[in-house]
């Protein structure tokens, strides 16, 4: 009788497993992305696509009622998690759609929820390997950002000269708490998701009147000064410790 054990197999296969789990979730928002683009549905988030559907649409929300919010919170929190540029259209047309108030919500909960599986999944599948790579001065800023991390999840979120696809990746490398991202995700943008639903409100009277919109209509300074100044508040708390700081008082 051979009492030998067999040596247990070697852990190759499993961390090898291991790693295909944690980019499978990547991998899945990453293939949304390309499929999006490869069978042409870019062409539908434009003003154009608004402009030349809007009968449509009108007709659609009206037939479904609930079921069109219900659909258009997934298609935003779609778009969302897979990155798509031209959320700001998205958003202006379901201020046409539903009106402000209610495509503020649709709007602020679908880019919440699209949002936080970025965040999950860029969180499960790179953050040790950042973590273990990143230098010193990486590493300060973390500390800085960790320390003010609700104030700076507002103005990354605030401020619109940020694209919405990298504030969800960056706080996740940086180590921010999922509940901090949370909230600062869901009221960071209600600000921006009310402006641009109220211009998308808007635009039925201007299409109807034979004009319209452009880059030009959305990106007027009346429509993000508020969103800056909304911004420039949330940097006080920063402002304030680094002044207490630099005094040597303590924050408390």
């Amino acid at each position: 009788m051979n009492n030998t054990r067999q040596r247990p197999a070697g852990n190759g296969g499993g961390r090898a497993a291991l790693a295909m789990r944690r980019i499978l979730p990547v991998a899945v928002l990453a293939a949304g992305f390309v499929a999006f683009f490869a069978f042409g549905l870019d062409r539908y988030i434009s003003l154009d696509a608004l402009h030349d559907h809007r009968e449509e649409l009108k007709e659609w929300v009206v037939r479904y009622g609930a079921w069109a919010g219900i659909a258009y919170m997934l298609a935003y929190a779609l778009a969302v998690a897979f990155s798509i540029p031209g959320a700001v259209f998205l958003t202006i047309a379901g201020g046409f759609l539903f009106g402000a108030y209610l495509a503020t919500f649709y709007v602020v909960v679908g880019a919440t929820v699209g949002a936080f599986a970025v965040f999950l999944a860029a969180r499960y599948a790179f953050r040790d390997y950042f973590a273990r790579k990143v230098g010193g001065a990486v590493r300060r800023m973390e500390a800085g950002f960790r320390e003010n991390e609700l104030s700076y999840m507002f103005i990354l979120r605030l401020v619109p000269i940020f694209p919405f696809w990298l504030v969800n990746l960056v706080p996740a490398f940086l180590g921010v708490r999922v509940r901090t991202f949370l909230i600062g995700t869901l009221l960071g943008i209600i600000p921006g998701a009310f402006v641009y639903s109220l211009v998308g409100a808007d635009a039925g009277a201007v299409l109807d009147e034979g004009g319209d919109l452009d880059a030009g209509t959305i990106f007027q300074l009346r429509f993000l000064a508020p969103i800056i100044a909304l911004a420039l508040l949330a940097c006080i708390p920063i402002v304030y410790k680094a002044i207490r700081r630099r005094k040597g008082k303590p924050l408390a």
